[in-house]
């Protein structure tokens, strides 16, 4: 019976087969540890000399790391096992044998294993990595059709820029100019004002220069838009999603947290609500912390965010930054003119922003007036304008983004292990 590593508990005493690769082996005179891999799992296949025909053994002392081969065997208990189960094997067949395979159980260094990220993913971290990432996915859509939310895929290629900025990757769209996405809002707001309550999940692009651990160039970001919603509306949201992926991986994902040796004490603390601070007692406290550098009215780089986190042993959201650091369609404060109705959400260990959310402006004119004030051509932003013209309500949403959440659930220290093939400033291989 041909099944996988990950249905192995079921067939307890049982003689299966197995598609899998040789990971790593080891071997003594008698015996042979071959370390199997399916792309479901890992499991130990142990092969003793005088329970296999000769020529079986020989396989298993002789094959290479990395081919690929079925494997006929016993499911049997092992404690010392991560999984539980090993396999007693009785037959090899070798389908295909790997010859000098590049990544061997030695250090490399990290531009090699770039270089080598279509073989680099085959490793018991990345694979560990990626499956978090898998199940962070899983949960959204559950999380999200549980509450409601349609999902609403927006367009990659656009007309303009969302928030005005200029980190964009132009292209020819026949005789016209147009951008590759960097960020789906603004057409989430227009399905809001259609369906109700709408999610995207889909990759955006930042042509941002930055070389640090927290930056790639193209990354995934889920986007929910929620007509009706104040601010106050909006972080519930945002605090009950996040506990619900943290949640889920930590039920479903235990074998790859203990993979990544992820202290999963810091997770089981992560569950609604969030702790809240305002954009000003942040600057009041980062004062206190010995920050004299930055003043009210700076943005927040990534020693700020994590000397602020340092002080919560939960995500905390950062509430009401001045008008003047953020995009041009945010509701100003009912109270005070130089700050606006939005929140950055901080993950804890140094992770950094992982959410920038807000009410949307649904005033006309005083969206009109913001555009006038950020330099945006009208003519690119009538249709976004028409939302506010023909039955305008208040409206909240924000922006998560995949690959950071992955790296702080997953313990990584690296964003670019959190993505199958990262685009960074300086890589666009493989």
């Amino acid at each position: 019976m041909k099944v996988t590593i990950r249905e192995v508990a079921n067939y307890l005493d049982q003689e299966i087969t197995i598609g899998a690769w040789l990971a790593n082996k080891r071997s003594s005179g008698k015996i042979a540890f071959l370390q199997l891999r399916d792309g479901t799992g890992f499991i130990q296949g142990v092969v003793v000399k005088n329970e296999v025909p000769e020529e079986v053994f020989a396989k298993a002392k002789s094959i290479t790391q990395e081919s690929s081969l079925y494997v006929t065997a016993t499911v049997r208990k092992d404690e010392r096992s991560p999984l539980g189960y090993e396999l007693a094997v009785k037959d090899i067949e070798i389908i295909h044998e790997a010859t000098d395979y590049p990544i061997t159980p030695k250090e490399h260094g990290t531009e090699f294993l770039m270089d080598h990220r279509h073989l680099w993913l085959r490793s018991r971290k990345q694979h560990a990595i990626m499956k978090i990432r898998n199940e962070i996915i899983r949960a959204t859509y559950e999380f999200f059709n549980k509450e409601g939310f349609v999902k609403v895929d927006p367009p990659i290629l656009t007309g303009s820029a969302p928030e005005g900025t200029t980190e964009l990757f132009h292209t020819k769209y026949f005789d016209e100019d147009a951008y590759l996405s960097q960020s789906g809002q603004l057409y989430m707001e227009a399905a809001a004002m259609a369906l109700g309550k709408v999610f995207s999940f889909g990759p955006t692009f930042r042509a941002e220069k930055s070389k640090t651990r927290k930056h790639l160039i193209e990354f995934w970001m889920i986007e929910p838009e929620m007509a009706f919603y104040t601010q106050e509306d909006n972080l519930r949201v945002q605090e009950e999603y996040v506990s619900f992926i943290v949640q889920s991986v930590l039920e479903n994902c235990q074998l790859e947290l203990n993979t990544l040796e992820r202290d999963t004490s810091k997770l089981e603390n992560i569950k609604a609500p969030f702790p809240r601070i305002s954009y000003d007692d942040a600057i009041k406290l980062l004062h206190e912390k010995g920050f004299d550098d930055i003043e009210w009215g700076d943005d927040f780089g990534a020693p700020h965010e994590t000397a602020i986190a340092e002080s919560f042993d939960k995500p905390v959201f950062i509430m009401n930054y001045p008008v003047g650091i953020k995009p041009f369609y945010m509701q100003p404060h009912p109270d005070r003119d130089d700050v606006v109705l939005c929140a950055d959400l901080i993950a804890p260990e140094g992770y950094g922003e992982i959410i920038g959310g807000s009410e949307r402006i649904h005033d006309p004119e005083l969206l009109k007036q913001r555009m006038e004030e950020h330099k945006l051509p009208a003519e690119n932003y009538k249709w976004y304008l028409d939302l506010r013209k023909y039955g305008s309500v208040p409206h909240s949403g924000f922006g998560l983004g995949l690959e950071r959440t992955v790296a702080w659930i997953s313990g990584v220290d690296h964003i670019r292990e959190t993505i199958p093939f990262p685009r960074l400033l300086n890589r666009l291989y493989p």
